[in-house]
């Protein structure tokens, strides 16, 4: 009798939150599956605008967006820093049962993230032109920089709230809903980004405009969600508490990081290519980078889909019911890398002629990087994962040092030393470099903390 009315409570449980279920892989996968293909198409839509860029307008354009590229990094970084932060508070809530403070948190958190967003954009507008010059831009780009960043800017608010619901529909156990906002987000974009460069022949304003509109239909429908939803998660009168804003931005601080660091090592990409190919050079640096992040949006989807899992679990103190999230996610990390590696190797070619013609310098430059970065992707799964998981468990310490060791550390080094001796060939052996030797960290991280989190 005692068995049955437990095992009751545990059903009626786990339809009140997806959260609470004993995942397998399938179920896991299934639960992670719409932030995956979130992600995914996320890191589609953004190649789209770069090669519509490239084709349209030409590869200076494509160059200027790279120069300017650090200042939507650091935008992109205050959404996820309170997103992925704030989730594991949230989350951590939810699993101990204090739904009405969860939902007081996530109001706090939404409300400092537009206030941030709307800081950021009047402060990049008043000091535009002195911040391209500081990201280096050359004459020749400098007037494409200027119309793309001057857009963009004013979507900042936009833009920060899109990062922030799409973390925080996952926590609300509604990753499908979420998928749909950037899915619809996505294909807004790709259409304006046509509209607004081939009729309407705006150039790359026409870009920065289809993707601001991109960033604003999510945001918009994520207020409308939250502000209906009736049943966990929901906007309501906020308690401002600066210890869950500490306890946010400490936890994701590490994706901070990460978007910072990838903010620098864009602008010393950036400095070193231009003094060693010039703009044909930062244009190859341009298409590496946004398909690499293309070629990584599984990873960053799949551990952003079981980190309120993970914080879930962590809150209830369930340790077997996290051991065996973990063991899922690892086995996932290993056969996507290798996938995603070969992929990559295979298609090579391809990928590169989309972004520029093969007649062209841009062209030879990016296809000999081809045949060298790929190898960053057999490690740089762990890498992610390892990062989003000590921040799922509010460990936000260890997260930073192994997001700013792949993202900026290592990396730095790599740069500052092998383009010295190899050139080019330098700059494309700092990617693979740099993950290799932040997944031997990460592997010491899970090892050493292992009897503190899962077992």
């Amino acid at each position: 009798m005692t068995r049955n009315k437990e095992k009751s409570i545990e059903d009626i449980k786990n339809i009140e939150n997806p959260l609470a279920k004993d995942f397998n892989m399938r179920s896991l996968l299934q639960f992670a599956l719409p932030t995956i293909v979130m992600m995914i198409f996320m890191g589609l839509y953004t190649v789209v605008d770069t090669v519509f860029v490239s084709r349209i307008v030409g590869t200076d354009a494509l160059s200027a967006m790279n120069i300017v590229c650090p200042v939507i990094n650091l935008i992109v970084g205050l959404g996820t820093m309170l997103a992925t932060g704030g989730s594991a508070v949230i989350a951590r809530k939810m699993g101990a049962g204090e739904e009405k403070c969860a939902s007081r948190d996530f109001t706090f958190i939404i409300c400092v993230g537009m206030a941030a967003g709307m800081l950021i954009s009047v402060t990049g507008v008043l000091f535009i032109d002195r911040i391209i010059e500081g990201l280096g831009a050359s004459s020749l780009l400098f007037p494409y920089c200027k119309e793309y960043l001057f857009v963009i800017l004013l979507f900042t608010p936009a833009s920060v709230l899109q990062v922030l619901f799409q973390n925080l529909i996952v926590t609300a156990g509604r990753p499908g809903f979420g998928m749909i906002l950037s899915v619809s987000g996505g294909i807004a974009n790709i259409l304006l980004d046509y509209f607004f460069m081939v009729p309407l022949q705006m150039g790359i304003r026409g870009s920065a405009l289809g993707t601001g509109i991109g960033y604003l239909i999510p945001a918009l429908a994520g207020l409308y969600f939250f502000a209906g939803n009736s049943r966990g998660l929901r906007l309501c009168k906020p308690k401002i508490d600066l210890s869950v804003l500490w306890e946010s931005c400490f936890n994701g601080f590490s994706e901070m990081v990460s978007q910072m660091a990838t903010a620098v090592t864009t602008f010393f990409f950036n400095t070193i290519m231009m003094r060693i190919s010039g703009e044909n050079g930062v244009a190859a640096v341009t298409i590496m980078i946004y398909t690499q992040f293309m070629l990584t949006t599984l990873h960053i989807g799949f551990s952003m889909g079981v980190a309120p899992v993970i914080s879930y679990n962590y809150g209830l103190g369930d340790r077997a019911r996290l051991k065996k999230i973990f063991r899922i996610c690892i086995s996932f990390v290993f056969i996507v890398s290798a996938s995603v590696f070969l992929l990559s190797m295979i298609l090579g070619t391809p990928l590169v002629s989309i972004f520029s013609s093969r007649d062209t310098p841009v062209y030879d430059i990016a296809r000999k990087g081809f045949l060298i970065f790929p190898f960053g992707f057999l490690f740089c799964g762990i890498n992610i994962f390892t990062s989003a998981f000590f921040t799922a468990l509010s460990d936000g310490k260890v997260s930073a040092v192994i997001s700013s060791l792949r993202t900026f550390v290592f990396i730095i080094c790599f740069l500052l030393v092998l383009p010295r001796f190899l050139q080019e060939m330098g700059v494309w052996l700092a990617i693979p470099l740099s993950e290799l030797a932040t997944m031997i960290v990460s592997v010491v991280f899970l090892l050493t903390k292992r009897e503190e989190t899962i077992e």
